[in-house]
């Protein structure tokens, strides 16, 4: 399976429309707008898993073209380094009594 980041998606569009915007590229596994978790609005940009390589090398195409109103970017999903997987990467020198 291969995932493309889409950034530059208007605020007002779900999940079922980044995947609708995807459907000609090939078969998908997932489609996901990120969303701030306290107010569940959009952040703006997403994910798209595909099937396969070739699917995910297609729908990168779209990149600068519109969704629901707004250019896109789309490119290759980076996996998250392990410190933001962790938080900040910060460790408190803080001691407990």
């Amino acid at each position: 399976m291969k995932k493309i980041f889409v950034g530059g998606i208007s605020w007002g569009t779900d999940d079922a429309d980044l995947e609708e915007a995807f459907l000609d590229c090939g078969e998908i596994v997932s489609a996901k707008v990120i969303r701030e978790k306290e107010t569940n609005k959009s952040r703006g940009f997403g994910f798209v898993e595909f099937t396969t390589e070739e699917a995910a090398e297609k729908a990168k195409k779209k990149d600068g073209q519109k969704i629901n109103g707004r250019t896109v970017r789309v490119s290759d999903a980076q996996d998250k380094r392990k410190d933001e997987k962790e938080g900040n990467g910060r460790r408190s020198t803080r001691t407990r009594d």
